[in-house]
């Protein structure tokens, strides 16, 4: 028996990034809820978290309008990122000899869900939990670490002609 789940498909095709760098921003926003996609977007100073930005914002209204789904319950169920059209263009190098480049293109799928819970809470925060057992014994430095370093100061300094080779500049 399948049953049905609203969801909400957006599409962009041939965004002239590579599939590679969109990734990287559009993994930040799997499993949020639109608000918190969006405000991650937002906040995201790569050049592909404005197109994301875009298509989610499209998406959203999608949902709302076309199939009424409530704005609170929707969350980023998954973006996939493929790789497009490659233009392949020539860059002239010495001696007659030509290097290809690949200006790589991307198509990115986002998928809405609506969920069942009115307010999905990602982070829930709890109250630390205290131990019952033996207690640690605190550890001390020793002293003889603590003094070292001054010890070698003195050494360095002792040395003779040590300021005269620190301070040691020819004039230009």
């Amino acid at each position: 028996m399948a049953t049905t789940v609203n969801q909400q498909i957006a599409k962009l095709n041939d965004l002239h990034i590579a599939p590679r760098k969109v990734r990287l921003i559009a993994n930040v926003i799997k499993g949020l809820r639109t608000q918190e996609a969006e405000a991650q977007l937002l906040m995201q100073n790569q050049r592909a978290a404005q197109p994301i930005l875009k298509l989610l914002r499209s998406a959203i209204a999608n949902a709302k309008n076309n199939k009424k789904m409530g704005l609170e319950n929707l969350i980023v169920k998954s973006v996939i990122v493929n790789q497009g059209a490659m233009l392949k263009r020539f860059l002239p190098r010495a001696q007659g000899r030509a290097t290809p480049i690949h200006k790589k293109m991307s198509h990115v799928t986002l998928i809405l869900e609506e969920t069942s819970n009115k307010a999905a809470n990602r982070f829930i925060i709890t109250s630390p939990v205290k131990k019952s057992g033996k207690k640690k014994a605190k550890t001390k430095t020793p002293k003889a670490k603590v003094n070292q370093p001054e010890r070698e100061i003195k050494k360095i300094s002792e040395k003779p002609g040590f300021f005269k080779r620190l301070f040691n500049r020819k004039s230009v």
